[in-house]
Parts: structure tokens; C-alpha cells; sequence
């Protein structure tokens, strides 16, 4: 597959929150709004489960829908985003650290015509959110 067809990158931020906690914030869809400024509102047509779907609104009003095609609590979950021919999936994944702390990455990879541009559009806020969420987890288990 050409570079134009496929694109993927990963970002990962440290944190010394627990992946129980990492995991709720995951979990609480709803919430995503409050430490993901590329987020106007989000819902579960269902459970935090493979298959549900979900609708995602930007800021700008623009509506995603989007499939939670793996969830593997606490470790991870892949939701996945077709847009005519192309197609988005972004993979959350939280992982032990020797130093008893763990990485939060999320890794997008996209299929498709333009995938290149897509990938970097679509992942160009992933570092501003990671931080935001490792400094939410982290304030929530100070409290």
C-alpha cells in the first residue's frame, strides 16, 4: 500500500495515575468534553463494549460516529471511524512501566485516499490531550 493510502503514528504521555483510573476516564464518555478540547459532547448508544457505536460532536458541530471495535479493559480499547473509503482507528492503550508508573498511547492509523493528511489532522491534538487526561487522572487519585 502506498504512503499516500496508509498513514499511522503513535503519541504517549507518563503518568503516575493507575490504570484503573486511566480507565474511567476512558470509560466516562461523556465526560471526554472535559479534558478533550476536540470534543464539544460524546454518547454511547449502548455499553462500553466491542460493537456499540458512538457519536462524537466537534467543536465546530461537525457529528462522527464512530465503533468501539475492541475494548480490552483495562489495557485498551480501538474505536474506529469510516469516512466514505477511509478509514480511522485509533487505538488508547495503557501499559506498566518498570518504574511502577504507565504509559498512555494513543496510536491512529488510517486507510485511505490522503491518509497522510488525515492522520496528521486528526492526531495534531493527541499530545495537548494526553497531557490534559494524565493531569485530570493524576488530581483525581490526589484527592
Amino acid at each position: 500500500m502506498s504512503d499516500a493510502m496508509h498513514a499511522t503514528a503513535t503519541y504517549s504521555q507518563e503518568t503516575s495515575a493507575s490504570a484503573a483510573t486511566i480507565w474511567a476516564f476512558f470509560e466516562a464518555v461523556t465526560d471526554w468534553k472535559d479534558w478533550n478540547a476536540g470534543v464539544y459532547s460524546c454518547a454511547l448508544d449502548g455499553p462500553f463494549i466491542q460493537g456499540t457505536w458512538m457519536t462524537m460532536v466537534l467543536p465546530d458541530q461537525e457529528v462522527i460516529r464512530s465503533q468501539l471495535v475492541e475494548v480490552n479493559e483495562p489495557n485498551g480499547f480501538t474505536d474506529e471511524t469510516r469516512l466514505g473509503d477511509i478509514t480511522v482507528r485509533v487505538r488508547h492503550e495503557i501499559s506498566a512501566l518498570p518504574n511502577g508508573n504507565h504509559s498512555i498511547a494513543y496510536t491512529i492509523d488510517v486507510v485511505g485516499e490522503g491518509a497522510k493528511d488525515i492522520c496528521d489532522q486528526v492526531s495534531s491534538d493527541f499530545p495537548d490531550v494526553l497531557r490534559a487526561l494524565v493531569a485530570r487522572a493524576e488530581s483525581a487519585e490526589s484527592k
